[in-house]
Formats: C-alpha cells, sequence, structure tokens
C-alpha cells in the first residue's frame, strides 16, 4: 500500500497552527499516528505550556482508539499518560508510523521524553519536519535511531520549519508579531469587529505575551483594556507608543493589576521581552514593518467603517488559513521587496 507521507505530517502542521501564539514558551507542535493500513489513528497538537507534548497527546488517542479503554482519556498529567500507556500498550503501536512536526524532545522535565517513550512502545518508523534546536531538548533524534526506530527528516522542512520560528527567536532574541481584524472592505473601525470566538483567541495570546505594544492615539481614542479576561488569564506590560505623554488615567489599561505601562516615544523597550504583540492602525504598521516577524490578521465577512489598515502596496505570504465561527484567521509574513 503506497503511504502519502507528506499528506499525514500535513494534518499534524494544520492541527499545530491552530495553537500557534498560544504555546509560548513552547513550540506549537502537531503529530499524526497512523496504523498499519494507513489509517488516521490521531491528529492532535501541543495546546499549551505545561500540558502533554502532540506525541502524548496523539498516541493517547491512538491508543483510545485501538483499545477503546476509555480510562486514558480521563487522564491529563503527561506523566501519567506515559506511565498509562507503558504498563497497557500490549505491542499495539507495534506497526504505527508517527509524523511530527518538530523533532520529539529528549529531554526529561516538567514532561517525560517524547523520543523515550516512542522507543518503548515499539514505533519503529518516525518522519520529522524540523530539528529541535533547543540544547535541552534536542537530540531526540539520536535516540529513536539508537534503539532501531527508522527516522526521517525533514519532511515539509520549510513548512515546518514555519511552524516552529516564533520559537527560534524566542532562544535568540524575541518574536514580534502584528495583529488587527477587518472586514472585507478592509476596515477596522467602528467597534469590536471579529467574533467572541476569535476574539477569546485572542485573549488567549495576550495570556502568554510580555508586552502589547499600542499607538497612543488608539488609546485615546479607544479606550481599551487590553487584558485577557475572556481567558481568565494575566494581561500583558503594555508599551504605548507616543511622543505625548499626557493620557486619561481613567482609561481602563491603566487599572489592570499587576500590569506596567510605558509611555515611550521609541521601540528600545522591545529588547526587554520576548514575546511581544502589536496593534493597531496603518501608522503603527508602518512604524513597525521592520521589527514584525509574522503578521495575524482576523478577517470577518462584513461591510462597514472607514479606516483600513494599509496602504495597498504591501505583499504577504499565507502561512496557515483557518476558519473559526464565520471569521478567517491568517498568519502571515511580508514579502521583502527587492
Amino acid at each position: 500500500m503506497q503511504i502519502d507521507n507528506e499528506f499525514y505530517l500535513s494534518l499534524a502542521l494544520k492541527e499545530a497552527w491552530k495553537y500557534q501564539g498560544v504555546t509560548y514558551p513552547n513550540p506549537a507542535v502537531g503529530c499524526t499516528v497512523v496504523g498499519k493500513n494507513g489509517d488516521i489513528l490521531a491528529v492532535e497538537a501541543h495546546h499549551k505550556a505545561g500540558t502533554p507534548h502532540a506525541e502524548v497527546k496523539a498516541l493517547q488517542q491512538a491508543y483510545y482508539k485501538l483499545t477503546q479503554d476509555s480510562s486514558i482519556l480521563e487522564i491529563e498529567d503527561s506523566s501519567e499518560i506515559h506511565t498509562y500507556l507503558l504498563a497497557n500498550h500490549n505491542g499495539i503501536f507495534i506497526d504505527a508510523i508517527l509524523y511530527a512536526t518538530l523533532e520529539p524532545c529528549a529531554h526529561s522535565g516538567k514532561t517525560p521524553s517524547c523520543a523515550w517513550l516512542i522507543t518503548k512502545l515499539g514505533i519503529k518508523e518516525v518522519f520529522i519536519g524540523s530539528y529541535d534546536v533547543n540544547p535541552i531538548a534536542s537530540c531526540g533524534n539520536k535516540i529513536l535511531k539508537k534503539n532501531d526506530c527508522v527516522v526521517h527528516s525533514e519532511l515539509l522542512k520549510d513548512q515546518c520549519d514555519a511552524l516552529l520560528r516564533p520559537f527560534n527567536l524566542w532562544q535568540k532574541k524575541q518574536f514580534i508579531f502584528f495583529k488587527w481584524a477587518q472586514r472585507l472592505n478592509a476596515t477596522i473601525d467602528n467597534g469590536n469587529i471579529s467574533s467572541k470566538v476569535s476574539r477569546t483567541n485572542l485573549h488567549a495570546m495576550r495570556d502568554v505575551c510580555d508586552l502589547l505594544v499600542i499607538g497612543g492615539n488608539t488609546v485615546r481614542e479607544d479606550r481599551p483594556t487590553l487584558n485577557s479576561r475572556l481567558v481568565g488569564g494575566k494581561a500583558p506590560d503594555v508599551l504605548i507608543l507616543s511622543r505625548k505623554e499626557e493620557f486619561d488615567r481613567t482609561i481602563p489599561l491603566f487599572h489592570v493589576k499587576g500590569r506596567k505601562v510605558f509611555i515611550e516615544s521609541g521601540f528600545e523597550r522591545l529588547k526587554q521581552y520576548k514575546n511581544i504583540m502589536i496593534e493597531g492602525t496603518e501608522s503603527m504598521f508602518v512604524l513597525t514593518r521592520d521589527i514584525v516577524d509574522y503578521y495575524l490578521c482576523y478577517l470577518v465577512p462584513s461591510f462597514a467603517g472607514n479606516k483600513s489598515i494599509g496602504s495597498g502596496k504591501e505583499k504577504f505570504k499565507i502561512l496557515n488559513t483557518r476558519q473559526v465561527d464565520q471569521d478567517i484567521i491568517m498568519w502571515m509574513k511580508r514579502i521583502e521587496k527587492r
């Protein structure tokens, strides 16, 4: 039977992009487990730091599909899932193939080593997209190979590297992304634009952001709070980019507990943070185009408003799109002019 390896890894990629922006300081990772006849046993992703890695979640779901033992679905702790799988697998994964967007981790820390678990379950073939460059968790491939597992590296490498880029940038300096919501006619004004489901996704990102950057005029006009109330999370520090320091201090963002608010005319403050979100209008878009790594757009199927975000001269490469409620979420990078 012909196996479409790229297809199976693409499923893992698609699942992982759903959690891009919410896994900090961990990378977004996806995993697919396939049975001996090419049947899909599981497609999973890492959801949030401190929760099971993508491989563990996928193996948990695959175990249930093969055994119908629902007890494993009640386990949330990664170490406990490891223990349960090792005690009860009875060789059911011998003919399985695992696909991961990132090299399985070798490190045992808050969660046990995924590479070690894969070998103990008897999986003999693994396809990966990106190499893990984190010195703490890398070398999972070596563990797999030492235990008679055939490892195929660099499958869909460019796509997997694009997914992994925020994590790699966190290791070196910081990752900066620009977020906006717009309607089909490109307008960004007149109140809330995106759906509550999309705003909840945004708040989950704010929960793990170190710093949120916003323009002074936007603060004065919109009087925002800029917290993560929809997910019950923390609020990031805020940098208000403004030449003028005078602001109405009754604006809600100034009264969020535990937050630092900076009013500055430049971006020097960004060097002190790792995971940075920028929200703003066209002027902020222009000011930050040389420091932004990725762009995140919530596209909403409606017409209204008057103000738009862009001049019409920018070009982007779309990295991933998905529909949430009626909105389309797009992760992109700007195409540099040559």
